[in-house]
């Protein structure tokens, strides 16, 4: 039968091979095709759905699947071409494409847990959930890093390679690579210590006494910390410094303290205790102050040009929008406070006292001539 058919093309003048190669880029544009408005499918009725596994594989597998439908179709077609014309070069087009589909494998493994995170890390947000997105997408990395190396291994493993003697070779040459990459691989293990640590997460507000670091923490690589500055500009901080360095974490604050000097004039100072009095009470009934920690009003010292008192109390908030707010608000009331007592906040002087001439030529001497060294030369 084969043999008559091969007659039947070969006295129409079209090549069998050529026929071939046409079958095989139609069944590859139909299974396209069909992949296509399979998925189509699938996704829509997906949607009403809370399958959430079925949604991430429909969205991971689009792409992949037809990067294989597609490879697979085209390297048939260069075997056809192989078997028809004897071409050596063509001998390890089957390893070509068994390596081909673990690495749409492991790109469709990759574009999974990429997908599942946004998933889930979405539907937390949309469901008002408190989730640890730095959990999330640390677990996310590992899972992808894990992804890429096993493909990596199996695909090599199919090429005929060694992987037992590529191990042994890699641990002889991590020596020599970790002292040349010593400073990237420190920035790993910082990740690693932010991660179990948890000095901070994503989307937290950290400053530090250290280093000029201040601002919202937008993402945690395995190089480098991505934060925004509060001037909008945006920081890259390398992991490794955070292990020498004091972080404060302002988000995970229970409240911001307000602690201000204020000074009055020295001719005010029997208005004093009336206003600290007042300050006090108007703290102690603001309703934005946490009256349950420690709220003080207390004259502190003799300035030089004023007479200085403290306020020290914490606000409800932790915004820190909210909390100038709040500080602005207490400061304008002991404005008023103060001038309400007839008094006024201080501001570097100086005073210079004169005396009258009478009083000064009762300070000169009535020998003295003006001139000290004529004075000793006389008396000499």
């Amino acid at each position: 039968m084969k043999e008559y058919i091969i007659e039947i093309f070969n006295q129409s003048g079209v090549n069998p091979w050529l026929v071939q190669i046409a079958i095989v880029l139609v069944i590859t544009v139909l299974a396209s095709r069909i992949r296509h408005v399979l998925l189509n499918r699938i996704e829509s009725r997906l949607s009403s759905t809370q399958l959430v596994w079925g949604k991430v594989t429909a969205k991971s597998i689009r792409k992949p699947a037809a990067l294989l439908i597609w490879i697979l179709g085209i390297l048939y077609c260069f075997e056809i071409v192989r078997i028809e014309f004897e071409i050596a070069i063509l001998d390890g087009l089957p390893s070509v494409r068994h390596v081909a589909v673990i690495s749409i494998l492991t790109w469709f493994l990759y574009k999974f847990i990429g997908v599942h995170e946004s998933e889930y890390l979405a539907s937390k947000r949309d469901a008002e959930t408190t989730v640890d997105k730095t959990t999330v997408r640390i677990t996310a990395k590992i899972l992808r890093v894990t992804v890429v190396i096993l493909g990596v291994l199996v695909a090599m493993q199919t090429l005929g390679l060694n992987i037992a003697g590529i191990l042994a070779f890699g641990g002889i040459g991590g020596i020599a690579v970790g002292f040349a990459a010593r400073e990237m691989i420190s920035n790993y293990f910082g990740a690693l210590m932010i991660f179990m640590d948890r000095p901070f997460e994503i989307g937290e507000t950290i400053t530090s006494p250290d280093r000029d670091i201040q601002g919202t923490v937008v993402e945690i690589g395995w190089r480098q910390t991505t934060i925004e500055r509060f001037d909008s500009r945006t920081l890259y901080v390398p992991n490794s410094v955070f292990s020498s360095i004091a972080v404060r974490n302002l988000t995970r604050q229970n409240n911001r303290r307000i602690y201000e000097y204020v000074g009055i004039r020295y001719d005010d100072a029997d208005c004093l205790a009336g206003i600290l009095e007042d300050t006090k009470n108007m703290i102690l009934n603001h309703p934005e102050i946490n009256q349950d920690s420690l709220i003080m009003v207390n004259f502190d010292r003799f300035a030089p040009s004023s007479l200085d008192f403290f306020i020290y109390c914490f606000t409800k908030t932790v915004v820190w929008s909210e909390y100038h707010d709040v500080k602005e608000n207490i400061l304008m009331q002991i404005i008023r406070i103060i001038e309400n007592h007839g008094a006024q906040i201080a501001f570097p002087t100086s005073t210079i006292h004169l005396v009258d001439d009478a009083n000064f030529d009762n300070l000169i001497p009535d020998d003295f001539t003006g001139n000290p060294s004529l004075e000793s030369d006389q008396s000499s």
